[in-house]
């Protein structure tokens, strides 16, 4: 397929957080950085809506090479719909696209929450595998880093975007190509023009950098950066897991983007509540250990309002429950704590 015949991701609009006015700017930028960003160590199941089993199969080794990083996720592909975080459909009229991050969670079970739209077993539908599952993952695109210094001839980005092969509305290609994020909304790595995340842009769109104007090919696959990212953010490395029990305060002292993990094995089948404590901001997650396989039951995120995270839930005796807490924001003491009763 030549250059011109090769269509482009076309995310899903990303949720922005409204945050409370009057933030200290470090606070909003670290809530806004992880905010898409799951708790290192989910289990993400993926279902597959339909799709011919060539197609199926360039997606699990899309995942197997994101995992083999090694990453601290693990992907589990399932037959169960309702438990599924990642539902994949095979779609060639709707293009490729996917939801970012954990703005998963808020995708009905009925919906799809990633595409495929063209074959995916040549290189460059490799790279469009590995492109998806990277928004899933929390990683937007990365000609839109506010680091990359590129300036747009923008009629010319209308022009080729609204035509064939993408036919996009203006507003697409807006949001997918124009719109740059704000500095407080990444992580601050320079631009990498060989991102997996990266778009090819044939010539005459970049007028700056002007090396790139007379086009952007990025090599394919996962880059040196983008393997960087995974790791800081999902490291390989297996934390160390406390028991937390009832009514027991246990104190955390983290940084901003670590993690904790606590496993909770109730006395009593009934209705618990879970939730830290201190001037922190950090999202707070629940698993139940179904015969070695974390199934997500349901989380809170507090950033930014300061009443701290909180989870009312039914926990059944004897079975084996694992919370998961990542820092966004330390406060001013730099210290939180957690407890359940």
């Amino acid at each position: 397929m030549s250059n011109e015949n090769r269509p482009l991701c076309l995310t899903k609009p990303i949720v922005q957080r409204e945050l409370p006015a009057g933030l200290p700017d470090l606070r909003m930028r670290l809530i806004r950085v992880l905010s898409k960003v799951w708790v290192n160590e989910t289990e993400l199941h993926y279902f597959f809506i339909d799709g011919p089993e060539a197609q199926r199969e360039a997606v699990r080794q899309a995942f197997a090479e994101w995992k083999a990083l090694p990453l601290g996720l693990k992907f589990t592909e399932t037959t169960d719909r309702g438990s599924s975080e990642i539902r994949i459909a095979f779609d060639q009229a709707d293009g490729s696209w996917s939801y970012v991050g954990r703005d998963l969670l808020g995708i009905p079970a009925t919906e799809t929450t990633m595409n495929f739209g063209w074959d995916l077993t040549d290189d460059y539908g490799h790279t469009t595998a590995l492109h998806e599952i990277g928004h899933s993952l929390g990683l937007p695109h990365e000609h839109q880093n506010p680091f990359s210094g590129i300036v747009w001839d923008e009629d010319a980005v209308y022009k080729f975007f609204t035509g064939s092969p993408n036919f996009w509305t203006r507003a697409q290609t807006e949001q997918n190509v124009l719109h740059k994020f704000s500095a407080q909304e990444v992580d601050g790595s320079p631009w990498d023009p060989n991102s997996v995340m990266e778009y090819w842009f044939p010539a005459g769109l970049i007028v700056q950098p002007a090396q790139y104007s007379g086009g952007l090919e990025p090599a394919g696959g996962l880059s040196d950066q983008d393997k960087e990212w995974a790791k800081k953010f999902y490291p390989a490395t297996t934390a160390a897991v406390t028991e937390l029990k009832a009514f027991e305060s246990k104190v955390l002292q983290l940084s901003a983007g670590q993690q904790a993990d606590f496993t909770i094995v109730p006395d009593a089948s009934q209705d618990y509540t879970i939730a830290t404590f201190g001037q922190s901001d950090m999202v707070l997650v629940l698993f139940e250990d179904d015969n070695g396989s974390l199934r997500y039951l349901g989380g809170d995120d507090d950033s930014g309002t300061g009443l701290n995270a909180q989870l009312k839930t039914r926990l059944l005796a004897g079975r084996r429950y694992v919370v998961r807490l990542r820092l966004y924001w330390a406060g001013g003491s730099g210290k939180s704590s957690i407890m359940y009763w």
